[in-house]
């Protein structure tokens, strides 16, 4: 799905768009991950083109794919500090500070211990792919099985066991959905901005609010 819509996007077709989904059990390579990352027991990996190293989706975790055309000039790590920004304001509501951690990609706790999120995407043509992928409640034993991202000393944690409640995905979408989309939206005003900035003016020039994100769902609806 993610690619059809990335295709359409890079002819500026569609509309951008944030999927959020929870997975199946699986492990995933991006294209930093090492041999010495993977299970040791011969668990199945899918390598992917996104960056980053290895890490698990399943259930109790929400993971998200925004399907973004980026403005010029591009700054992929722009892109990203806003996904991180949005999932940190999404985890306050929570009552849980999160925060950045400096050259590390993701969201993790106040003490910047234990990753809370995995970012990685990729970027062709200017469309942004795969994304995020937050842990609301999920069994975190499977982490056990690889070196998380590549990162060997720090741990990975849950929206749930922070908090000290069950915080399922069903309840942590609407949040996540609220303020990622409102962090990519910001992101792209402000791109937008800056290319106009970057770009001649002409008397037929009109200034325009950017376009909400659409957000797709496992059930195939579309909101915006």
């Amino acid at each position: 799905m993610q690619r059809a819509l990335a295709e359409e996007r890079r002819h500026g077709r569609g509309e951008d768009t944030l999927i959020l989904l929870e997975h199946p059990e699986v492990y995933t390579a991006g294209r930093r991950t090492g041999a010495g990352d993977r299970p040791v027991d011969g668990t199945p990996v899918v390598d992917v083109d996104r960056g980053g190293g290895i890490t698990w989706h399943g259930p109790g975790q929400l993971v998200g794919y925004p399907i973004v055309r980026l403005p010029m000039p591009l700054d992929v790590v722009a892109y990203v500090r806003a996904l991180e920004a949005g999932l940190i304001t999404a985890c306050a509501e929570f009552g849980l500070p999160a925060r950045r951690v400096e050259g590390r990609t993701g969201v993790w706790t106040s003490d910047g211990q234990r990753k809370l999120a995995a970012i990685g995407v990729r970027v062709s043509w200017k469309v942004t792919c795969h994304g995020f992928a937050l842990n609301c409640d999920p069994a975190l034993s499977a982490f056990g099985r690889i070196v998380p991202c590549g990162i060997s000393d720090a741990g990975v944690t849950s929206l749930s066991r922070e908090l000290g409640r069950p915080l399922p995905v069903a309840e942590a979408r609407p949040v996540v959905e609220r303020h990622l989309t409102r962090a990519i939206g910001d992101y792209l005003a402000a791109g937008r901005e800056a290319q106009a900035c970057h770009t001649p003016k002409t008397d037929s020039d009109q200034t325009s609010a950017p376009d909400l994100i659409g957000v797709g769902r496992a059930d195939g609806r579309t909101t915006r």
